[in-house]
Formats: C-alpha cells, structure tokens, sequence
C-alpha cells in the first residue's frame, strides 16, 4: 500500500493497525452497496515477449484465454500436482497480472522465476503500481455505470475504462473489483462512497466464501491439489491445454482416479477464531492423513464463522466433521453456490 492511497484511506475514517489490517466504523443499518479497500491481494506483473507461453507451461489454466475482456482463476503447482499459489489472472494495457495474497507474493515470483531459464520474462512485484477495491450488491452494477465505466457482463469478464479496470467476480452477490492509479481510485471511491457504505476485508472474504472461491495462503501451500477446492469447477483449471507443472497429478485424478475431498461451504461455533490451514477432524475419516484443512475464515457474529473448507467426501456424508480433534466444535457443511456434479460426470471437464 502506498503511503498516498494509506492516507487517503485514513481521511475517510478508516483505521489502519500496525500489520497493515484496514478497519472502518460499523454501520448498523443494512447497505445496498458496500465498498472495500482490497489491499490484502498483491499484483505480480508478468512481462516480455515469452510471458504467455511460459505461464501456459506453469499455470493450471490456460492463458490464451486471458485477453483484455476477460480474466480467470489459475493454480500454480508443485510438480506433485499441489498448489503453491492461486491467481487471478487478467490483462491490462498490454500487461499480464498475477493476483494472489499479497503475504504470497514474494515466494511466487521466487517458485515461478526458477522455471523462466531463457525465457523473455520479467516478473515483478506490482503491488504498488495499481490500487485495488471492490464495490458489492445489487446496485453495484448501476453505481459503476452511473460513474461512466464500461460494466463486463459475464463472471470473469474485464473491460478498462480510461484509467480503471472492472473485473466482475462469481458469486451470489453482484460484485467487482476495481484496480486503477491511486490518483484516479481517489476521486473514483469519493464517487462510489456517496451511495456504497465502507466495510472491511472480512466482509470481502465472506463474499468470497459464500461464492465458493478458494484462496491460497502460506498456511495452505501444497495442501491441496486444484480438484479439492474445486477448482475446476469454478473455470480454474483446463483438461485439454497441454502441458504445465504438476499436470500429470492433475490430470491422472481427474480421468483416472476417484475424488475423495473437495470443499465445502461451512459455519463453525468456537470461542478460539479458527485460521486458514486449521487442522480438521472426523471419526468416518478414511484415511491416514489430516482428514481436512480450513481454507478460508471470516467472522459472521461473536464467536460464530463462516469457513471455506477440504475435507474428505466420506467424512462430510456422516456428518461428523469437527475443528479440533476432541472438541464439540462440530462444523455444518454445505455445497457451494455452483454445486457438485454427479459423479459420473465429474470428468473431462474444460
């Protein structure tokens, strides 16, 4: 975060502690709009003549898809098929962007760099160079056309208006993200901030929860391949694209083996807040492993969460699925917004 855009954010009575978490006052009346400062994702900006075709060798999506008009989600994996990272991967003037937690940003240029050899590709860290917020509900749409952007139609899809790109994200909830210079993303949140209320980053990533999309933090790293936080179900991963790291782990569970974990939207009662990469537990485990690990976590009320969760389907049909090994913390799953197919189905895709 730029110290322009921290004391921007400062004036408009936003609270900042000394880890960077960005805090506004509660408002206690419903919203139609909510307005967020996205800080916490970093931006890696991928460069050169090669950037295409060495991200179509790394990433689990593929890249010639991403155009101007339209971004996606990608993993980025170990070569035992795990993932390192999660992207959102999206063009902009000519300039391929990685998105990805900003805490991941550092040791994804690192795992990527070592496979760039002789390629001509520069990976940078580009954080600072762009401003990201979001703008949530049901007149987002109305609010971003009413401030002269260009409003992408489809999930996924990009359009870039003089100097602010809008990214529409999947969901239930109608909801965009928005990256700009800091100049121009001052005067576009005095804009959107007339008729969106201000809300926090946990409010962003209950969003992102109750849309069914993963996140990789450092707690997470090679804790899952991409068909376990459904991936591949949210236009993640390609079946049909060629070759990339970890794809022969990839590809062998998806055509040749049975899917035994998968994740699951959740809600937990707990007095201790629970973290990404908790350990989870249950008595119709099948399995020597962790029989399941949090993927994302935000606050619904006191001591009450909402949890993006993997764990494994025979524990999740018992019923008997907990945070904590001997603890009452019994967690309620659910399917995710796009469902699950059937299983004689849930191959071939994409």
């Amino acid at each position: 975060m730029t110290n322009e855009w921290r004391d921007f954010l400062t004036s408009h009575k936003a609270q900042i502690n000394a880890q960077g978490a960005i805090r506004f006052p509660k408002v206690e009346h419903s919203v139609a709009c909510r307005l967020f400062d996205l800080s916490h994702l970093g931006l890696i900006a991928a460069t050169g003549d090669d950037t295409k075709a060495f991200l179509q060798g790394q990433l689990t999506n593929d890249t010639r898809e991403v155009s101007e008009t339209y971004s996606h989600l990608s993993g980025h994996c170990s070569q035992k098929g795990r993932m390192l990272a999660l992207f959102r991967v999206f063009e902009r003037n000519g300039t391929t962007y990685l998105q990805t937690p900003a805490e991941r940003i550092p040791e994804a240029i690192k795992r990527l760099g070592i496979f760039i050899l002789r390629s001509k590709v520069t990976l940078t860290d580009a954080s600072d160079s762009l401003v990201r917020i979001g703008l949530a509900g049901d007149c987002a749409q109305d609010l971003l056309a009413a401030s002269g952007l260009d409003v992408p139609a489809r999930d996924n899809g990009l359009a870039t208006t003089r100097e602010i790109t809008a990214i529409r994200i999947p969901g239930p909830t109608p909801r965009f993200e928005l990256l700009a210079p800091v100049a121009a993303m001052t005067d576009l949140w005095a804009k959107l901030a007339e008729h969106a209320t201000p809300a926090n980053t946990e409010d962003w990533k209950l969003l992102d929860i109750q849309a069914g999309l993963p996140t990789v933090y450092d707690a997470t790293v090679e804790a899952f391949v991409p068909q376990m936080t459904n991936l591949h179900l949210v236009e993640g991963v390609s079946f049909h694209k060629g070759c990339y790291t970890g794809q022969e782990v990839v590809a062998r569970m998806q055509f040749l083996g049975k899917l035994k974990r998968r994740m699951y939207l959740a809600e937990v009662e707990t007095e201790m807040p629970p973290r990404p990469g908790d350990a989870l537990h249950s008595s119709a485990s099948q399995s020597q492993q962790v029989d399941g690990r949090v993927v994302e976590v935000a606050p619904l009320s006191e001591g009450r969460y909402a949890l993006l969760v993997v764990t494994e389907i025979a524990a999740a049909e018992a019923g008997d699925v907990r945070l904590g090994e001997e603890g009452p913390n019994l967690i309620n799953l659910r399917e995710p917004p796009y469902g699950f197919p059937a299983p004689e189905a849930e191959s071939g895709s994409k």
